[in-house]
């Protein structure tokens, strides 16, 4: 188990095995979303950056403004699962558990917002 104050590209450059099973699931039709802060890392997918006094294209505009759009849905659920339940804003338990606790709170979530799917 990992420190928990271990920024995320640590951690899996440490798991050896987690890279190259990104590199192995990404192609034409899968990718994996990740913000600037993740630039160095050729499996993920990042914002384009304009170069200091340059400006994006628009096709590059465009591309970020999916790319933002699409990890806005994961990073509002997180969020809002976070903001219910307290317990769910620290945590230092095994993986496993927690996904087995952030799964019973999506659905106490779900029951309270009426929604089914």
């Amino acid at each position: 188990m990992r420190p928990g104050r271990e920024h995320d590209t640590t951690c899996a450059r440490a798991h050896r095995a987690l890279l190259p099973t990104l590199d192995a699931w990404t192609d034409d039709e899968h990718a994996t979303l990740a913000d600037l802060g993740y630039g160095g890392e050729n499996r993920l997918t990042c914002l384009i950056k304009a170069s200091r006094g340059d400006k994006l294209t628009d096709d590059q505009r465009t591309v970020n403004t999916v790319h933002s759009a699409t990890r806005a849905l994961a990073e509002r659920g997180n969020s809002l699962l976070k903001t219910t339940f307290k317990a769910l804003r620290r945590v230092s338990l095994c993986p496993w558990r927690i996904g087995a606790i952030t799964a019973a709170a999506l659905v106490l979530l779900h029951h309270q917002h009426e929604r089914t799917t």
